[in-house]
């Protein structure tokens, strides 16, 4: 079993409060036809990328949403940040609805993509003070918060002063991360935030993650195709197939929810979610083009 960075909710810890950082309540979200769809069937039926989806997220708790390409996760996501409005069911963060009070929302969120955009030829720190100017920080102040975080992501200043061309993929990453940081959202949303890192790498953002929660009460909604990183960093996890969610809970309770007699440590996550949803992780679901999660 992989042994997790997740600091377990308890009633007494103090990063955890009664209030609901976010609450999804029978969301849905449809989009005309795919192309291809549409030319082979010649239907004009929507689909539909997020199905009643349901689900709490208690302020200071890291939840995971997983799902195979195409199950919907990067369109909750885009519904959650205001980004795309839900066609029915209500969202809210820390009590503010996303659709009729989404400037509030937007003052208490930040999002990290899987392909976030930079200006490149501009240094990690010129991108992160353009940033925090256009968010109301000062330069002296967002220059010093982003040379911290950076380096609490292993990014030393030499690096952070170089074009973002010069930076690997992970690199970049890292400051997409430190960006999204840098306001002190209340809630963050991780779309894939590792997805094609290298080990290092994706191991600096992991414990960046656990640690900011850790230590700020951050509370984390993660979606990621990486089972063990889930089970690493993850209070609860739910797994997403079609739209839908079709199973919920802390990781060993959804070991336990499969293991069928076995021992639980003997259960693989991988084998959980092809209980829970039919398919393997890494096999792509027909879906909306513009959603690739």
């Amino acid at each position: 079993m992989v042994q997790s960075l997740a600091v377990p909710m308890t009633v007494d810890d103090t990063h955890a409060t009664s209030q609901l950082a976010l609450d999804v309540r029978s969301v849905t979200k449809d989009f005309g036809p795919p192309l291809l769809r549409r030319l082979a069937r010649r239907t004009s039926t929507p689909y539909r990328a997020v199905n009643d989806v349901s689900f709490a997220v208690p302020a200071g708790e890291i939840f995971g949403v997983i799902g195979a390409n195409g199950s919907g996760k990067s369109t909750l996501i885009r519904i959650l940040s205001t980004l795309l409005l839900p066609d029915g069911g209500d969202v809210h963060v820390f009590g503010h609805n996303v659709v009729t009070q989404a400037l509030e929302v937007r003052r208490l969120i930040n999002r990290v993509s899987a392909d976030p955009s930079f200006f490149r030829p501009m240094s990690a720190v010129e991108n992160l003070l353009f940033f925090g100017r256009a968010y109301g920080l000062t330069g002296e102040e967002t220059r010093r918060e982003s040379l911290s975080l950076l380096d609490q992501l292993g990014l030393d200043e030499r690096r952070a002063r170089e074009p973002m061309l010069k930076m690997s993929r992970g690199q970049q990453q890292k400051v997409a991360v430190a960006r999204a940081f840098l306001t002190r959202p209340r809630l963050l949303l991780l779309d894939e935030p590792t997805t094609g890192l290298d080990p290092r790498s994706k191991r600096d953002v992991q414990r960046f993650v656990s640690d900011i929660r850790r230590d700020h009460g951050v509370t984390i909604l993660l979606t990621t195709h990486d089972m063990e990183e889930a089970e690493l960093l993850c209070d609860r996890i739910a797994f997403l197939a079609e739209g839908r969610i079709v199973a919920e809970g802390t990781p060993l309770q959804l070991r336990e929810r499969v293991a069928d007699g076995r021992a639980v440590d003997d259960v693989d996550m991988e084998d959980v979610f092809m209980t829970f949803t039919g398919r393997r992780l890494d096999e792509d679901e027909e879906g909306n083009p513009d959603d690739n999660g």
